[in-house]
């Protein structure tokens, strides 16, 4: 028999990324001697996530999918593609790939089909009509992976989901890539989004989403400028269904206290443009995880919270960040002005901060619990 025949081979089927790190850590790190890792994305075109697999010899497979027209074509080829590639583990990510992979799983016959919940009360908040989807996919599903309490919560309390369903297997990150980042990719970074050195740097990285609270950082950030007129806010991901009322708060700002970013690739070297890192969604349950919250501690940033999704779990007021209520502008300022005013206490927040991430959330712990969970 071939050494080949012998590994378990595992579909990712992934919908509408462009860019993702997470996909590119697990490709790189997955035991090769024992998994035959094959990716199959729902994308309107080519995108980053495809390039660096195409780059790097991992199997990918691009089905063009723009929305719910495309779903028959896409089950039927994904179907196709199960059997031709043999594959005894399907995991889905994301809301399309979730219903298309599964079913062209299920139809396929794959034992095995399991699906990461990226979203926690979203739907039930926003859009109860689709609750009913999310549904079907934990009935198709096998087995269903919870990135964290919050999630796990809402899928057995709110949506009945069978406890040996369920399980817990946070975001991994490769920690390194967040504190090695060479000076000249910061100094690159400077020259294109602060070239006038403004200080202090106050950074959000968030989706221009009315749950993230972005709304009450702009005027918080309006009133700090009255005693720190150089201070810059750097926006990052500004892309969202907000968008019109983010843009409305920020034109009582001035043009030159402010950058909006769309996209940054180097996410590692952005975080250390920042002095103060703030990421405040409006409720605890809103958040299904929070990278944010992993990622600006492991890049050592002083940061101000509230606590949603993993943070929940991890992040205690004045221990490794500081903790304000929801929803609060005058918390934020009064938080920033601390942070800004007292160094120890920054520096000490920075240092437990680190020490909590490099201890939970390595890549390592996650792959091991994904292997564990394929065989």
């Amino acid at each position: 028999m071939h050494l080949f025949d012998l590994k378990t081979t595992v579909t990712y089927i992934i919908s509408n990324i462009n860019k993702a790190f997470a996909f590119e850590w697990i490709a790189e790190s997955i035991n090769k001697d024992k998994f035959n890792l094959q990716f199959i994305l729902l994308n309107s075109g080519d995108s980053n996530l495809e390039n660096y697999l195409k780059k790097n010899n991992f199997p990918v497979k691009r089905i063009t999918y723009s929305g719910k027209k495309d779903i028959p074509k896409a089950i039927f080829i994904i179907f196709k593609t199960l059997l031709k590639n043999k594959s005894t583990v399907v995991h889905t990510h994301l809301f399309d790939a979730n219903i298309v992979g599964l079913t062209a799983a299920k139809l396929a016959g794959v034992k095995k089909r399991i699906h990461t919940r990226h979203h926690s009360d979203y739907h039930h908040q926003y859009f109860s009509r689709a609750v009913k989807y999310d549904r079907y996919v934990n009935w198709i599903s096998t087995d269903i992976v919870a990135i964290s309490e919050v999630v796990k919560q809402i899928l057995i309390e709110k949506e009945k989901v069978k406890k040996h369903k369920i399980h817990l297997i946070h975001h991994g990150f490769e920690l390194a890539k967040f504190s090695e980042v060479r000076q000249s990719e910061i100094n690159e970074l400077k020259k294109k989004y602060n070239p006038s050195d403004s200080r202090p740097k106050i950074g959000v990285i968030s989706r221009y989403l009315e749950l993230k609270g972005i709304q009450y950082i702009i005027p918080a950030f309006k009133n700090l400028l009255i005693e720190k007129p150089k201070a810059l806010l750097i926006l990052a991901n500004t892309e969202g269904a907000y968008t019109q009322e983010i843009r409305k708060l920020l034109t009582e700002l001035p043009t030159e206290s402010y950058i909006e970013i769309n996209f940054e690739p180097n996410i590692f070297a952005l975080y250390k443009l920042f002095d103060i890192f703030i990421h405040v969604p409006v409720a605890a349950e809103i958040e299904a995880f929070g990278q944010t919250y992993v990622e600006a501690l492991a890049a050592e940033v002083p940061s101000i919270f509230t606590l949603s999704g993993i943070a929940n779990e991890f992040i205690v007021d004045r221990h490794n960040a500081l903790v304000v209520p929801y929803m609060s502008s005058d918390a934020i300022l009064n938080a920033i002005k601390e942070l800004l005013n007292d160094k120890k206490l920054a520096s000490q927040i920075v240092s437990n901060g680190k020490i909590e991430v490099d201890l939970r959330f390595g890549i390592d712990k996650m792959i091991l619990s994904l292997e564990r969970l394929y065989e």
